[in-house]
């Protein structure tokens, strides 16, 4: 659809004063040591799947306390350069491993006693700071709550303790998680492990980092814009945001308040397309059985349809062609490979998926309770903040938050999130469409983002771009990021696979068909 004369000036003026502002903080900013590479894998043991990992350690091929000492000695070999491990409990860990290898030497049931009770045995684990991990850190970045220890696991996390999987310590994520770049004052800036000088993503950008890094197997995060989605496609893995509900949000900070529970979703972040299904199996506990994992899917009889980019919208960038020739490429092999044909659409709508993304996450719950104010978040345990004197006091280096969240708080305090009327019936009408589109066995590919992994600070210019993962939470669609490979500049790229509602194992299959066509992950130190 063709933007009108009015829009086309908006969107220059947008672009023109966002880069030039871009220019000024860059030239400002302190700078940077020049890049470096990670060290490439060393130890086999890391270019395993947890799945192949928990068969090995059941079958006494290589010992639980061998794996885990393994991925222990390439977070301290890695982490250095990425700031993604924030607080770890290796001796805690080491400990469990050697539990787990006890009991399996006790074993008497057998192998296929243990896969069904334990099916995650001995893999070590990683886990998002925001969530609740007894013992550990819990603060989401705020300083305030920089003294705040777990008394209790998250839900999802002590379903896949439960199940067998040892938590080496928790990743960082941005301040209170409304960020797209894991940066904080409490634990500082993470990296991406193909380029330093980029970004993770966020907010679950140090899960991202020290996966795609191989410090880490299998992760946990959470998304409500996009926190799951662009970490996994900015640092080369896969994640998957599941039908809202599925997976318990409990004992996560900050908590969802108004209607944002509708939008939150909790889910697996790994490396290897295999350990997506299992993970949600595990993390989903007695909901498991509303998404039928156990249904095998047949590709070639599943319907395919495309959109190459959301329609040229005035707040967010239009997709790289890097991008767009990637998509491309997935839905040529889909037809030759499947013989299937993957149809073009165009939604117009999802143009204002940024005005809608924004409006749904201000609605109030049906009490009428409004959402909590991101500046009375940032005061906590005390008064809310006041933004503008948080700005202030940033420009002389005495604030403790980060420039990002002050602009939130601002904008939040500036404009707030009037509801519309045109905006209502705009997400109502794509609500039906995609509905109709892909019913029970639809299949939908959409840019993850417009562009690979932006260098550090860069999102504060094109703070809409995470439109593109945004609009998905407020449609309540289960989503799963795909890797396909590295692109020009050596950076990872990737894709969104949409369903309909609680078609998640349709998603899944297609990683799985994706990673084994286009290779997957790939190890940054040897790109």
């Amino acid at each position: 659809m063709a933007l009108s004369r009015l829009e086309r000036a908006q969107t220059w003026l947008f672009r023109t004063v966002t880069g030039f502002f871009f220019m000024v903080f860059q030239f400002f900013s302190p700078r940077r040591a020049a890049a470096k590479k990670l060290p490439p894998v060393s130890s086999p043991l890391l270019l395993l799947s947890a799945t192949q990992l928990a068969k090995k350690i059941r079958r006494k091929e290589v010992s639980s306390v061998e794996v885990v000492q393994a991925y222990i000695d390439r977070i301290q070999e890695v982490n250095p350069f990425l700031n993604a491990v924030v607080k770890d409990r290796f001796a805690a860990a080491l400990q469990e491993a050697a539990q787990v290898d006890k009991l399996i030497e006790e074993e008497t049931g057998g192998e296929e006693v243990l896969e069904d009770r334990l099916p995650l045995l001995g893999v070590p684990l990683s886990v998002k700071e925001s969530f609740s991990l007894q013992g550990m850190p819990f603060s989401a970045g705020l300083v305030s709550r920089r003294g705040v220890v777990a008394s209790v696991d998250s839900p999802p996390v002590a379903l896949l303790k439960r199940a067998g999987a040892i938590p080496l310590g928790v990743t960082n994520t941005s301040e209170l998680c409304m960020w797209w770049e894991s940066n904080n004052h409490v634990y500082g800036i993470t990296s991406n492990p193909y380029d330093l000088e980029r970004i993770p993503g966020g907010s679950s950008g140090g899960e991202g980092s020290i996966l795609g890094a191989a410090g880490a197997v299998i992760g946990v995060g959470s998304d409500i814009g996009g926190s799951i989605r662009m970490p996994c496609f900015f640092n080369g893995i896969f994640g998957h945001k599941t039908t809202p509900g599925v997976v318990s949000c409990e004992n996560q900070y900050p908590p969802a308040s108004g209607r944002q529970d509708e939008y939150l979703s909790s889910g697996p972040m790994c490396r290897y397309a295999e350990d997506l299904l299992p993970m949600l199996r595990i993390m989903s506990g007695p909901n498991a059985t509303k998404l039928s994992l156990k249904t095998k899917v047949e590709l070639k009889k599943l319907r395919f349809f495309s959109i190459p980019h959301e329609g040229r919208s005035v707040c967010t960038h239009p997709v790289s062609k890097e991008l767009l020739d990637i998509q491309k490429k997935v839905v040529e092999r889909l037809e030759a490979d499947l013989g299937v044909k993957v149809q073009q659409v165009r939604l117009p709508e999802l143009r204002y998926g940024f005005q809608i993304w924004n409006m749904y996450m201000g609605l109030p719950d049906q009490d009428g309770n409004p959402p909590l104010a991101f500046a009375a978040l940032m005061g906590e345990p005390g008064r809310p903040v006041w933004p503008l004197w948080e700005l202030l006091k940033w420009m002389v280096g005495r604030s403790d938050h980060t420039m990002a969240a002050i602009l939130l708080a601002v904008v939040e305090k500036t404009y707030g999130s009037k509801t519309s009327p045109s905006l209502i019936q705009k997400k109502e009408k794509l609500q039906k469409e995609f509905e109709e589109l892909l019913g029970t066995d639809g299949i939908l590919f959409y840019p993850s983002h417009p562009r690979v992994a932006p260098k550090h600070h860069h999102p504060l210019f094109t703070a809409f771009d995470f439109s593109y993962t945004g609009i998905l939470n407020i449609l309540g669609l289960p989503v799963t990021q795909c890797p396909l490979g590295l692109g020009q500049e050596g950076l990872p790229l990737g894709l969104q696979v949409v369903a309909g509602k609680l078609q998640d194992h349709l998603t899944l299959a297609v990683a799985l068909y994706l990673e084994k066509t286009f290779g997957g992950w790939r190890s940054p130190g040897a790109n």
